[in-house]
């Protein structure tokens, strides 16, 4: 696929970044990954896009730093590899100049955009007849009544969470997720059962830890009530970017 960007890329268009020659390690460990915004579409081989952001605090990505981006369009999801060739300050907003170096194409494995949030979540972990329940695709198998730990969703997606807490689950066990969102202007209860992926105590918190959660038994329409929140909300993120600047 020729360098097209124009024809798949629009401005406003969700973009992820990871680093070139960092490959996943022995441990699990994956490639730092940075998520940002298309700014503009200068030509077929350069892009601009918003300096990346961290817990609040930009990320000065270095010229001549190589990276595999991912671009989020309706169309689906495309891939490339780019160089930073320019980084500069316009009014308030922080700009990266990015060129392709190599084709754009379109990335079929399916992926979930990560929204970066913070959002209250209560969960517990499944006993085990809720398991076997669920296992044996039985309905009305959760026991609501059971009590539930607090922690904070730091990013979503219509395939799972990342949420912290002050206690750990095993990798691999089965936790209910409880949480609200802003669904057609009203709050609407999610009680979707996750599996843990993993977990890893912060070094910068210690006693608070890190989980990756996959959904199990989430159906599409919550996917996609879950996925339009993410889009709603990172629309109404751009609205109050543009009119600040």
């Amino acid at each position: 696929m020729a360098n097209l960007l124009s024809k798949y890329v629009m401005p406003g268009c969700r973009v992820d970044l990871q680093e070139l020659g960092r490959l996943q390690d022995s441990g699990g460990e994956e490639r730092k990954s940075y998520q940002s915004r298309v700014l503009d579409v200068l030509s077929e081989d350069r892009v601009e896009i918003a300096m990346p952001m961290e817990r609040s605090k930009l990320v000065l990505l270095p010229v001549d730093g190589e990276y595999d981006l991912y671009f989020y369009s309706d169309n689906g999801l495309y891939q490339c590899y780019a160089r930073i060739v320019d980084r500069y300050k316009n009014n308030s907003l922080y700009v990266l100049v990015l060129d392709l170096i190599s084709n754009l194409r379109k990335h079929q494995r399916r992926e979930y955009y990560r929204f970066s949030c913070a959002l209250e979540m209560s969960s517990r972990q499944l006993r085990e007849e809720e398991e076997a329940a669920l296992s044996s695709e039985g309905e009305g198998t959760l026991m609501p009544q059971l009590p539930l730990k607090s922690s904070v969703i730091v990013d979503i997606s219509g395939g799972g969470l990342r949420f912290v807490a002050n206690y750990a689950y095993e990798p691999q066990s089965l936790i209910l997720c409880r949480y609200d969102l802003l669904v057609n202007g009203e709050n609407k209860e999610y009680n979707l059962v996750g599996k843990v992926l993993s977990v890893r105590e912060l070094e910068s918190r210690k006693g608070v830890f890190e989980h990756r959660v996959q959904y199990v038994n989430v159906d599409d329409a919550e996917r996609e009530e879950i996925i339009r929140y993410i889009f709603d909300e990172e629309r109404r993120a751009l609205r109050n970017q543009k009119g600040e600047y």
